[in-house]
């Protein structure tokens, strides 16, 4: 089983940089670098294990994605510790991009599991709706510290069916409720059988037998799009040992559908049309394909015109220029309608500005609201222009051609994600 990418989100102070440490503590997976902050005494501050940058330490805070591999028995993982401060969601919705699974921490002791109305925390509810709109495939929903609550299986199940609504409302399609204690380790790598009501099994165990899906496009849009390999470098002359060595190879990154020898591509925006020659691993030897997500070279039968921002698909999609699209809003500053942004596609980047918001959503109650701007960390539904035509489609099944980056050109600051909804 390939290796599964996914992200721990919620609010501050939830445990997830603790339930990240105690799953590499208890899997036996802490790398050499990070048995040195075990303490002596054999009590590990395990937040602190995931901590990269020396302000985290200080402040013993998340800041940036701190991304760990490690294998556990049956699957390798990839995890993206993502922080809770509302002012680095744009951090999360980086690594929400690239997830397959997403662990949302809810910390038990912050609500009131005896009432039958159970309040999420905004930023839970923030990150629930993100992971929604960012298409994650999988969401399991991860009840900590029930081991500091009188009842854990009372609290429990009165924040399960919380979060169960909140997932209805969001409408996520694939979502599960476990209990853990990240700080004492119950039910995380090792199953805690009746604990606070739960017989299923844990969590590592739930995540090793998680069937891996990739962000290749739904089944009929993959068929009629194929590959999706977007140039991000043009190599003037292949590896001398190769057989196409006086051909330009052309290194970037396949996204979602495999891109085998042999495939017929036609190149954007030019439109022609050639076979792949040759596949390139990242090392420049040669394979037969390159998977979905993955990185390589490619050299085509024939040389055509094709540059940096360039893409290969199968069959490329009606260009647009305009498309409605569901925005995140990152910025400290608020959306300027009709203001020009840098908006990056795939290794493209194109003018664009925002000719309309046309609702936010409420974070109560996730329905849309009046508003004619977004404020830092909004989310909302808005019309963008773009100067150039590019090869656009829908989010909701293709999430490659249908997101874009937008960047304020005065700051470089990252603005806004765009998901594209209805190409006009």
């Amino acid at each position: 089983m390939r290796a599964l990418r996914l992200i721990t989100c919620g609010s501050v102070d939830d445990g997830k940089s603790t339930l990240i440490g105690r799953m590499l503590l208890d899997s036996n997976a802490l790398p050499h670098d990070l048995r040195a902050r075990v303490n002596a005494d054999g009590h590990p501050n395990l937040a602190a294990l995931t901590d990269g940058l020396q302000a985290e330490r200080e402040q013993g805070i998340t800041i940036d994605v701190a991304w760990r591999y490690f294998h556990a028995p049956g699957r390798t993982f990839i995890v993206g510790d993502c922080p809770g401060h509302e002012q680095y969601t744009r951090n999360m919705v980086t690594a929400a991009s690239q997830a397959e699974a997403a662990l949302v921490l809810v910390d038990a002791t912050k609500l009131e599991p005896t009432h039958n109305n159970v309040h999420l925390l905004p930023q839970t509810r923030r990150h629930t709706l993100l992971l929604q709109l960012l298409r994650v495939p999988e969401v399991v929903f991860v009840v900590n510290k029930l081991d500091a609550v009188p009842d854990p299986a009372q609290a429990f199940a009165a924040i399960g069916q919380a979060v169960r609504a909140l997932a209805k409302q969001a409408d996520l399609p694939r979502h599960t409720v476990l209990p853990v204690s990240a700080l004492c380790g119950q039910n995380v790598v090792h199953r805690a059988a009746g604990w606070a009501g739960y017989q299923g099994p844990s969590l590592l165990e739930w995540l090793t037998s998680l069937s891996v899906t990739t962000d290749a496009p739904a089944p009929t849009v993959a068929e009629a799009l194929g590959a999706h390999f977007s140039v991000q470098w043009v190599q003037a002359h292949g590896h001398a040992t190769h057989t196409h060595m006086a051909r330009r190879v052309l290194w970037g990154t396949n996204r979602a559908y495999p891109l085998a020898l042999g495939d017929r591509v036609s190149t954007w925006p030019s439109g022609q049309q050639a076979t792949v020659a040759q596949v390139l691993d990242p090392t420049q030897a040669l394979v037969s394909q390159l998977p979905g997500a993955s990185d390589g070279g490619v050299v085509l039968d024939r040389e055509l015109d094709v540059s940096r921002g360039d893409w290969l698909l199968g069959q490329p999609p009606a260009d647009s220029r305009q498309a409605r699209a569901t925005l995140a809003w990152l910025d400290d500053e608020p959306l300027r309608v009709g203001h020009a942004y840098w908006a990056r596609h795939g290794h493209r980047w194109v003018k664009a500005r925002v000719s309309a918001v046309h609702h936010q959503r409420n974070l109560n109650n996730l329905q849309p609201q009046p508003t004619d701007t977004l404020g830092m960390n909004a989310i909302g539904e808005v019309t963008v222009q773009l100067q150039q035509a590019l090869p656009l489609q829908p989010y909701a099944t293709d999430r490659t051609l249908g997101s874009l980056l937008l960047v304020d050109p005065a700051s470089h600051a990252s603005a806004g994600a765009l998901l594209v909804g209805q190409v006009v």
